[in-house]
């Protein structure tokens, strides 16, 4: 994953797995349910790259054997997709 030096915001994804899902979802043979199918695990692997850096803070637990420190996002997640393209990642 790498950043722009044109648009700090943007990150580019290149990973092998995604590469290779984005190639079966341009393939014309691929069939719809395969397409959504796919799309939502591109979806999944970009969220997990994309959210690395999230801040994050510590807090207690108690599990059945003893309290154990464990870590939490600081703060909730908001997805907002873009109309109509984004929609198929939501669910990823």
């Amino acid at each position: 994953m790498r950043r722009t030096p044109d648009h700090p915001n943007l990150l580019v994804h290149a990973h092998p797995l995604i590469e290779h899902k984005l190639g079966i979802l341009r393939d014309v043979g691929t069939p719809p349910p395969t397409f959504r199918r796919v799309l939502g695990e591109i979806a999944g692997l970009m969220t997990y790259e994309s959210l690395r850096d999230l801040p994050t803070r510590t807090r207690e637990v108690m599990t059945p054997i003893k309290a154990c420190s464990t870590v939490e996002l600081a703060a909730p997640v908001t997805i907002v997709p873009i109309l109509r393209a984004g929609l198929g990642m939501t669910d990823g």
